[in-house]
């Protein structure tokens, strides 16, 4: 089915919104709720990158068409770091802000203050961060997690050096922006780029956003390590899709990631024709990719699955590529077959996580397919 706009903006329209200020030990955290929380369901939990709040990150992404089917089966749990919702008042002088950890041990006290068992975590930059380091500490409330950008590793002295050094010539809005986006982008997309310096120079508390920075850099490594048989190393036990634009600042930061977590539970997805902001630049192509993912989490088996198609292999890892163009008519179960030529595409590297393969193999040939030996990897070409 092909929603029309006026559906959409309906289906938006009837989603009940509310703003919560949540006591944690430190300090108060603006939470907003689209949605109601439906029985033992996860709850999809979205944490912003420095310079943004939910509102400039997430926007674009949760007010697009294919999102609302999403939004019909989840609830929406949007959290603002400390300080940096919109209209936030300016900290006392000398107040200390919270370290990543810290943030990151405000989310269990959201999750009691809302009654929430479980969440599926969005988060970029510094939210992917804080989201990944919830998810170690507390991997029983994080059913998956969707990580753009993550950058596992503290800032190294070299780094903190540049960073230093930069900050002498260009104001804190500059440092920041070129975290958020690629060189080519601020050159080549000075409109969106603008755009954002703009929100960043106006609508932020500056006093509250620089201690948000600060926190930020002086994270310290997550300090995972991907299993081998036998071991009992930190990782993430939940499913994860890390994503990054091919143009992003982060490319090999989520890259270096991606080689220290589980294989069989963890998909890269680097995304062509996209900088450091995929919600914003390509929103339907992310929403495809995070429906295929929540389907493999076992959740909307019956969803439309409308442009994402498969050719498999014997492999031991999947390739993922997305074209820069893609059509925007739906298609049904009975299509989804059809092969796909592959000319102008980026790959990248990914390993399926066993459940999220089983389940989409199933899903995208038409008929449940009970037969998937899981033990044995497979390689899967996604395109859009």
């Amino acid at each position: 089915m092909v929603l029309e706009d006026s559906d959409v903006e309906m289906i938006v329209a009837e989603i009940e919104v509310s703003e919560h200020d949540v006591e944690t030990p430190y300090g108060r955290v603006r939470c907003t709720m689209k949605g109601v929380p439906k029985g033992d369901r996860p709850v999809i939990l979205t944490y912003h990158d420095i310079g943004l709040n939910h509102k400039t990150c997430w926007n674009t992404l949760f007010s697009h068409e294919d999102m609302s089917e999403i939004m019909q089966h989840f609830a929406v749990c949007h959290v603002d770091a400390p300080g940096q919702h919109e209209g936030a008042n300016t900290f006392s002088t000398g107040y200390e802000y919270p370290s990543m950890d810290q943030v990151a041990e405000t989310l269990p006290h959201v999750l009691k203050h809302f009654g929430l068992k479980s969440v599926i975590g969005m988060g970029i930059g510094a939210g992917a961060y804080i989201l990944t380091r919830f998810a170690l500490d507390y991997p029983n409330m994080v059913e998956g997690l969707l990580l753009i950008n993550i950058n596992p590793c503290a800032e190294g002295w070299m780094d903190w050096a540049a960073h230093k050094i930069h900050g002498w010539t260009h104001a804190e809005p500059d440092v920041i922006i070129s975290h958020l986006f690629g060189k080519e982008e601020i050159h080549h997309n000075q409109d969106l780029v603008g755009t954002y310096r703009h929100h960043i120079v106006n609508d932020m508390n500056q006093f509250n956003l620089h201690l948000f920075v600060k926190s930020y850099e002086s994270r310290r490594d997550l300090e995972v390590e991907r299993p081998v048989p036998g071991s009992n190393v930190r990782t993430l036990k939940c499913p994860s899709l890390l994503v990054v634009g091919d143009s992003s600042p982060a490319v090999d930061a989520v890259v270096e990631c991606n080689t220290k977590l589980d294989p069989t539970k963890t998909t890269l997805l680097k995304m062509a024709d996209c900088g450091g902001m995929p919600q914003v630049d390509q929103p339907a192509k992310l929403t495809e990719a995070f429906k295929y993912f929540i389907q493999g989490m076992g959740y909307m088996p019956s969803a439309s699955m409308t442009r994402l198609v498969r050719s498999r292999t014997a492999s031991g890892s999947s390739v993922t590529s997305f074209d820069g163009n893609r059509s925007r008519s739906h298609t049904h179960e009975g299509n989804r077959s059809r092969s796909h030529t592959n000319e102008g595409r980026s790959r990248t590297h990914t390993a399926d996580n066993q459940r999220t393969r089983s389940h989409t193999e199933g899903s995208m040939d038409g008929a449940a397919n009970s037969n998937v030996d899981q033990a044995v990897p497979k390689s899967t070409e996604v395109s859009c």
